[in-house]
C-alpha cells in the first residue's frame, strides 16, 4: 500500500481479544460469581474446562483441563454450564461494533477478530485510539473487558494483544517489530505448536533470533508450506490480508462420556448434539461441507477417524446424520469401550445465493 508521495505505508492492523470471555460473560449476568474463580464446562469426572476466569487462572486453571485436575488445582472452583446461545448473541453485538469502524473484519471465533483500520469509516488516523475507543464501546454496551493489539500486520497485532491483558493495549510499531520477534521465545508465537516448538527446539532454535538465523531452505525443507511464513514472521513480515469472507477449514465438536460406550444406539445418541452443533454453525454462517468426519477415542486414548466426502455439499441435517450414521455403524462392537466421540466438517465453502439449507425445527 502507498501513500499519495508513492512510497510504502504500513498497515494498521488491530486484534480485538475478549478477556476469559465465556467466563467473564457468567460473571456479568450472575453477581454472585463476581470475583470468585469460575469455570464454564462440565464438572463430571471427564468434563472438560472450556474457559476460566482470571480469579481461576491464578491457580493455573486454565481451558482444555480436565475437570478432575481443575478442582484438584483449586478447590473452591465454582464450575458453570456453557450458554454458547448467549456467546453468540453477545458476540454478534460486538461485531456490530466493529462495523462502525471498518468493513474489513476477519473473525477468529467468538471472542476475538482482526479488524484492517488503515482506511476506516471514522478518518481516524492513530489506530491505537480507535482500539481505545472499541474497547470503550464494547464495555459501555456489553459490560464486558477487551484486550487489544496494534500493529502493522496480523501476527505482531495477535502478539500484542496478550503483551497487556486483561482489559489494556499495546502496540508493536514496524520500527520495533523485528526487535520484539528476535527476543520472543518461539513457543509463544501464534501459530507455533507445542509439537513444532519441541522440533524447532531439537533443531536448535529457541527464540525469534534463531529462526531468523535459518535459510528459507532449510525452514521448507523442515517445516514443508509453513516455511516460507515462519521465514517472514522471524523477521516481522506477514502479508496476509485481514479477509472479512474468510470461510474456515473445519468446523468440529466432540464429547468425551461419563462411561465407556459399548452399543451403537447410546453412541448415536451421544452423537446427535455434536451433530446439531456443527450444522448449527454452517447454517449460521451459510457455509456448505462435503466432507465428513467421525472421531472415535477408546478408553485405551487410542483413537481413530473414518472420513467421507459427497460431491456436492450436504443439503440438510438429515444427510449430515445418514453420514454419520453409516460411519459410525462398521466400529461395532468395539474392540474396547467408547470415551469420546466427535464430529467434524470440512472442505467448507460459502453457500451460492438461493442454496439456503433446510432448517430442523424443534417441536
Amino acid at each position: 500500500m502507498t501513500n499519495d508521495e508513492g512510497y510504502e505505508r504500513p498497515r494498521k492492523i488491530i486484534h480485538i481479544d475478549m478477556d476469559a470471555y465465556y467466563a467473564s460473560v457468567e460473571q456479568r449476568d450472575n453477581p454472585e460469581l463476581r470475583g470468585k474463580p469460575i469455570a464454564v464446562g462440565g464438572s463430571a469426572a471427564r468434563g472438560v474446562v472450556a474457559a476460566a476466569s482470571y480469579e481461576a487462572r491464578k491457580f493455573g486453571v486454565h481451558s482444555a483441563m480436565p475437570s478432575v485436575t481443575a478442582k484438584r488445582k483449586c478447590p473452591d472452583l465454582i464450575f458453570v454450564p456453557p450458554r454458547f446461545d448467549v456467546y453468540k448473541a453477545v458476540s454478534q453485538q460486538i461485531r456490530e461494533i466493529f462495523a462502525e469502524y471498518t468493513p474489513l473484519i476477519e473473525p477468529l471465533s467468538l471472542d476475538e477478530a482482526y479488524l484492517d483500520v488503515t482506511h476506516n469509516l471514522k478518518g481516524m488516523e492513530i489506530a491505537t485510539e480507535i482500539a481505545l475507543e472499541i474497547r470503550a464501546r464494547i464495555k459501555a454496551i456489553t459490560g464486558l473487558n477487551a484486550s487489544a493489539g496494534i500493529s502493522y500486520n496480523k501476527f505482531l497485532a495477535k502478539m500484542a494483544s496478550d503483551l497487556n491483558k486483561p482489559n489494556g493495549q499495546a502496540v508493536i510499531t514496524p520500527r520495533n517489530g523485528p526487535a520484539f520477534v528476535e527476543a520472543l521465545p518461539v513457543k509463544k508465537f501464534h501459530g507455533v505448536g507445542p509439537a513444532t516448538a519441541e522440533k524447532m527446539h531439537r533443531l536448535g532454535i529457541d527464540t525469534g533470533a534463531d529462526l531468523k538465523g535459518k535459510t528459507l531452505e532449510f525452514l521448507v525443507e523442515h517445516f514443508g508450506k509453513s516455511g516460507p511464513y515462519f521465514y517472514g514472521i522471524a523477521r516481522g513480515i506477514d502479508e496476509r490480508q485481514v479477509k472479512p469472507n474468510r470461510v474456515r477449514k473445519s468446523v468440529g465438536a466432540e464429547d468425551t462420556f461419563s462411561q465407556d460406550l459399548h452399543a451403537y444406539e447410546p453412541a448415536r445418541e451421544g452423537l446427535q448434539p455434536l451433530i446439531e452443533k456443527v450444522w448449527g454453525y454452517c447454517e449460521a454462517y451459510g457455509i456448505g461441507a462435503k466432507t465428513v468426519t467421525l472421531k472415535v477415542k477408546y478408553a485405551d486414548f487410542n483413537q481413530i477417524t473414518r472420513s467421507k466426502t459427497v460431491p456436492i455439499p450436504l443439503a440438510a441435517i438429515a444427510d449430515l446424520e445418514e453420514i454419520v450414521g453409516l460411519l459410525l455403524a462398521p466400529i461395532f462392537p468395539p474392540r474396547k469401550g467408547i470415551r469420546l466421540l466427535g464430529v467434524s466438517l470440512s472442505s467448507l465453502e460459502r453457500r451460492a445465493a438461493g442454496t439456503e439449507p433446510q432448517l430442523r425445527l424443534a417441536l
